[in-house]
This record gives structure tokens, C-alpha cells and sequence, in this order.
């Protein structure tokens, strides 16, 4: 029987930490799993984050054709592991057409958790055994972050205070994924960030603790780095007047992917 764990995020809790980390020894770990993230599904993790944004029936229906094509064209396997924290849909902070500002998960990663479910009991079969595994964070911490990564990737105006008061019932990202796994009815299993931030394998240690993998194979692999990490909040404030002064987004990005750069170049990235 195959088992495919789907780790479906949340956004800003280590995911693309795990993702680097699976698919740099996705070779070595093939007698445990085979993995699968972002770069494995671009068209399926697209269009599942167009959904978040744009939830119309026709939309989902695009997103479950592009991750059939997906299912379709890889080996079976004992055990799967697939990672993409658009499979949520859009990061909160995002806006859903036609403007109402994104706070929460809930409402589209029901539905794109069951189109995930069916899907994989077509390619598989009804007996496929399915874990969700979502990686969570302290709620303040988690929008922080979500605030920083807003501010270096979209044209943000807002600074902290007047962001975070449009969250004024700011989600338990634990809270939100165990009622979206009890809705699904899937098996799911819950690890805090910080319980795996310092682990050797960082945030992935939470899928090779899930599968059982032993120490003494996880000591061989190199230890994890970061990715994705935040910015300085000296950076942060630069971004932020950059955005309040500039009206050319493409220019910008290419303003801010450079001191992105300079900053990681020089360690100067939080």
C-alpha cells in the first residue's frame, strides 16, 4: 500500500527550509521516501495559489487537471512525500478578488484538501494510506513574518501596526489546520516550528521523524541552512519607504532582489 504524506504548509513555518533540504537528498533518501516540492508541480502549486485568490469552481477544476498530469507521470512508490504550501492556497496578507484582504486558510484549503485526497485515490487506489502534515508556528511570530516576506515580495504600503490591524481575529495557525484536517477527515499530524528549527535536518526532520527514519542515517547528511529567511528590520523600513515611494513594481523587485542579495552575501539577512 502506498503512503503519500502531503504537506500542504502553512506558509512561514519552515517550508522551504524542508523543501531544500528533501530535494538536496532526495537521492540518498530514496530507500525512505520520494519527494516531491515546488519545483516537481509548478503548474499544480500555481494554480492552486490562483485559487486562493481567485476561488471559482473552474479555478479548482484547474488545479485538480494540473495535479492529475502531476500524480500521472511519477513512479509508484512506497512512500511520497509531496510539499507545497500553496496546496493551502494564498499566503494571508494576499488579496482575494475582488479586494477582501486573505486572513486565513480555511475556506479554500477544504476544498483544495479534497480535490489533493481524491486525486491521490484515483492514481493510487481507494486503499492509498494519506497523512497531512502541517508545520505551524506561534500565531504573532507567524504574521510577523508573513509581514516581512510581504513587504520585500509585493508593493505593501502599510507599516506593521496598520497591517496587523486588519487581522483583529488573527487565526491559531494550529487551531485553523486541525479544523481543516478534521473537515477532511484525513489522518494529520502537527509540529510547532520550534520544536525542529534547530534540529539537524531543520523543519524536513519533521517528515523523517513522521517515517521513522533512523539516527543513525539522518547523522550522515549535512546539517540544514536556512532558506527564505527574513530580512534586518533595518531592511525592512528601507522596504517599506521604497514601496511607499516607488509606482514601478518591476523596478522595484529589482531594487529589492538585489539588497536581498547583498544582504545574504554580506550575512547581514536576519
Amino acid at each position: 500500500m502506498v503512503h503519500v504524506i502531503v504537506h500542504p504548509g502553512f506558509h512561514k513555518t519552515g517550508t522551504s527550509s524542508l523543501q531544500s533540504w528533501l530535494g538536496q537528498n532526495r537521492r540518498a533518501l530514496k530507500p525512505y521516501l520520494s519527494f516531491y516540492g515546488k519545483a516537481d508541480f509548478l503548474t499544480a502549486g500555481s494554480a492552486a495559489r490562483i485559487y486562493g485568490q481567485k476561488p471559482y469552481p473552474w479555478r479548482l477544476r484547474a488545479f485538480r487537471r494540473s495535479f492529475d498530469r502531476f500524480l500521472n507521470k511519477i513512479p509508484d512508490a512506497p512512500v511520497i512525500v509531496l510539499s507545497r504550501e500553496t496546496f493551502s492556497g494564498s499566503m494571508p496578507g494576499h488579496r482575494r478578488f475582488p479586494g477582501r484582504i486573505i486572513t486565513g486558510y480555511r475556506s479554500v484549503a477544504v476544498s483544495l484538501g479534497q480535490q489533493v485526497i481524491a486525486a491521490l485515490q484515483t492514481r493510487f487506489g481507494a486503499d492509498v494510506q494519506i497523512t497531512f502534515l502541517y508545520t505551524l508556528r506561534e500565531r504573532e511570530s507567524w504574521i510577523r513574518s508573513v509581514y516581512g516576506h510581504l513587504l520585500r515580495s509585493i508593493h505593501l504600503r502599510d507599516d506593521y501596526d496598520t497591517f496587523r490591524a486588519r487581522f483583529p481575529n488573527l487565526i491559531d495557525p494550529r487551531v485553523e489546520a486541525e479544523s481543516i484536517a478534521r473537515t477532511l477527515g484525513v489522518a494529520a499530524h502537527f509540529v510547532d516550528l520550534s520544536e525542529v528549527s534547530d534540529r539537524h535536518e531543520g523543519p524536513a526532520a519533521a517528515v523523517l521523524d513522521l517515517l521513522g527514519v533512523p539516527d543513525e542515517v539522518r547523522a550522515a547528511f549535512a546539517p540544514a541552512g536556512r532558506a527564505n529567511s527574513g530580512q534586518s528590520k533595518a531592511m525592512e523600513a528601507e522596504f517599506l519607504r521604497m514601496n511607499r515611494a516607488s509606482r514601478d513594481k518591476a523596478a522595484l523587485k529589482l531594487a529589492k532582489d538585489a539588497m536581498l542579495r547583498a544582504a545574504r552575501d554580506t550575512g547581514d539577512a536576519d
